[in-house]
């Protein structure tokens, strides 16, 4: 998993649209790319309607928030309709941004190991460099938890 320092990989992904999307099209302002496991699941769905809660307060600080997931174009239209997203979710099923970042990792679930993406976030500063790293991220709190970071309280 990428550590703060490092160099973020550019990715260039489709949102819910179909448009591409390349995290170097937001050099100049801070990102949060945040990594989730599954659409319309319990916990994803907290946290992708925290983030949407929150976004006025992100807007305000000039801070794009990006949700990353292997599910499709598709399944990421219905998601964002259903929840009311205010946000860009990308497509990446072939996990080049999900290996990029190291969240494809090996996880234990009731005994049974299998791969899968671990609900990472990742604060981008405007350079396109990790500035912070919160790996395990809890859907309830990520959200509030980085707009605490973000404000230095």
């Amino acid at each position: 998993m990428l550590q703060a320092g490092d160099k973020a990989p550019d990715f260039c992904l489709p949102d819910k649209d179909g448009n591409m999307v390349k995290l170097s099209d937001f050099r100049g302002k801070k990102v949060v790319v945040y990594f989730y496991p599954k659409d319309s699941t319990p916990g994803c769905t907290r946290q992708a309607c925290a983030f949407r809660n929150a976004k006025a307060f992100y807007d305000a600080l000039g801070v794009e928030v990006i949700g990353i997931s292997k599910d499709s174009v598709k399944s990421h239209t219905n998601f964002t309709n259903k929840n009311e997203l205010n946000f860009t979710l990308l497509s990446d099923p072939e996990l080049v941004a999900i290996q990029g970042f190291g969240v494809w990792q090996e996880k234990k679930m009731y005994g049974k190991v299998s791969m899968g993406v671990v609900r990472s976030t990742f604060v981008i500063d405007e350079n396109g460099v990790v500035e912070k790293v919160y790996p395990k991220a809890k859907p309830d709190t990520n959200a509030e938890e980085i707009l605490s970071y973000l404000k230095g309280e």
